[in-house]
């Protein structure tokens, strides 16, 4: 093949012969991403303005290597900048070390999870660490399961395998069924149940919602009644989905009673442990998670609470072979190894990046006492963070923290309670801007919360101390201050 119209670098020449040029632009890129890595403190937490390089046209021949990274560094400094200490407003922490290392490593192997020929370390690690891992939550000697894109793809093919095996769906779909196939979730559940029941061909109208109680916990006499009223209606209930880490307050619903009335009823038992499944990692805090050991399946996230670079989520099963049994469909075009299914047959995605060796990494660098440290010192700080709330009249938690996720607001007297969202939206600017924090601010009860979620292994006293020292400043400037025209307009309203 004639490369004469291919930059030197476009590849890794095997034969080694443009070494020189791949080291020096490899040197240039990693000088790029250490400066500004290790120097996070210096910008905000969200920058300021979203710069773009400045064209995004197809060029007709190569772009010089200066105006490429002159463009890299570009979309560099308009990141997320998950490094910093006052990033606290999402579930996503700055990556370990050897998550990062692997993506370049699995990236210059280029490996196809797909199938054991494509990816043949790789397709035989997965299995054995998704049983491990399945192993600490206490699911048993059958277990197994898959790593996948994201928590939203795990809990579709949790679904998925409930649905086939309620309905026999695998071959024969649902649409011939009489009656209607409904689950049920807690109203705090995520978003991606509802997702997964309208790829399911349910319908989200599927997903009846339960009540939660007021600690944010599904109400299990509202299951009860609830499941027993769609059966009296001539649905066919077949899963309950229950919740290890609520998205906006981090509630864990209580895994043991859920699964007791699943049991009861026939229905599968899945967990969306997303985020609050790294506490099996926590002696202290493990416990939180009692019941989870029923799961018929579990969706789990290290790219969370473990540090994994994104994408890194999973979904374990109790019995691997219900899997198998109940979603493989087998590729012809590709050989059947002796020992091992190949992936692809028996996950939601086929062709797939082996975050296998970065999640791999990440535990043996960190170990189960580094992850232990990591989960305790989060509650420790959980702690102190609450402690401050509470020593101030005009704030107020959502609920007491189960995780290291704290939702909490301003409801100040002297501000008419109709414009309390207002107030709120104006402290995470003022803390943003000023503070140099970030807090999200979800909508919660139909009201604006903010909230922190303590996860940078860098995050200190200090940082909290600064946090409520802007949270002080702001309400005594605004009680001394005449109404903004923000609070104002929600008055006349």
């Amino acid at each position: 093949m004639d490369r004469s119209k291919l930059p030197r670098s476009a590849f890794i020449d095997p034969h080694g012969d443009n070494r020189a040029e791949i080291d020096a632009l490899a040197r240039e890129v990693l000088d790029l991403v250490l400066s500004h890595a290790t120097d996070a403190l210096s910008r905000p937490p969200m920058p300021e303005k979203t710069d773009l390089p400045a064209s995004f046209a197809i060029p007709e021949t190569s772009v010089p290597k200066e105006d490429l990274l002159a463009s890299l560094r570009t979309i560099v400094a308009g990141s997320m900048n998950a490094a910093h200490p006052g990033y606290v407003g999402h579930m996503d922490p700055m990556p370990t070390t050897m998550s990062v290392l692997a993506d370049f490593v699995a990236s210059t192997l280029n490996n196809n999870m797909l199938s054991v020929e494509m990816s043949p370390i790789f397709s035989r690690m997965e299995p054995l660490l998704m049983k491990e891992i399945a192993g600490l939550f206490g699911l048993g000697e059958r277990a197994g399961g898959v790593l996948l894109g994201g928590g939203s793809l795990a809990n579709l093919q949790a679904l998925a395998v409930a649905r086939n095996l309620a309905f026999d769906a695998h071959g024969k779909g649902v649409a011939a069924l009489e009656r209607q196939p409904v689950l049920f979730a807690s109203e705090a559940a995520h978003t991606s149940i509802q997702k997964a029941a309208m790829l399911l061909g349910l319908g989200t109208s599927a997903v009846i919602p339960i009540a939660m109680t007021a600690d944010s916990k599904m109400d299990t006499n509202d299951l009860e009644q609830a499941i027993l009223q769609a059966k009296a209606e001539g649905k066919a209930p077949f899963c309950v989905v229950a919740t290890a880490g609520t998205t906006v307050v981090g509630s864990i619903d209580p895994l043991a009673e859920i699964h007791r009335i699943a049991k009861t009823h026939g229905l599968w038992f899945h967990v969306d442990a997303v985020f609050g499944g790294a506490l099996v990692l926590s002696k202290a805090e493990r416990g939180r998670l009692d019941g989870i050991e029923h799961a018929d399946s579990l969706s789990f996230n290290p790219q969370k609470w473990l540090y994994v670079s994104k994408t890194c989520a999973m979904v374990l099963f109790r019995d691997a072979q219900r899997l198998q049994n109940s979603f493989r469909v087998q590729a012809p075009y590709m050989q059947d190894p002796d020992d091992m299914l190949n992936l692809g047959e028996i996950s939601v995605q086929g062709t797939r990046y082996p975050d296998i060796l970065k999640l791999w990494l990440s535990l043996q660098h960190i170990g189960k006492e580094g992850y232990s440290h990591l989960i305790d010192e989060a509650y420790r700080l959980t702690e102190r963070f609450v402690q401050e709330v509470e020593a101030r009249p005009f704030l107020e938690l959502a609920t007491q923290p189960e995780l290291n996720v704290i939702c909490f607001r301003g409801v100040p007297e002297e501000v008419p309670p109709a414009a309390w969202d207002a107030w709120n939206e104006a402290l995470q600017a003022s803390l943003l801007k000023e503070g140099n924090t970030f807090l999200s601010i979800p909508k919660f009860r139909g009201r604006r919360w903010l909230r922190a979620i303590l996860l940078n292994p860098y995050l200190g006293e200090e940082t909290l101390t600064k946090l409520f020292q802007h949270i002080d400043a702001f309400q005594a400037a605004n009680r001394s201050a005449a109404p903004s025209p923000s609070f104002a307009s929600e008055r006349s309203g």
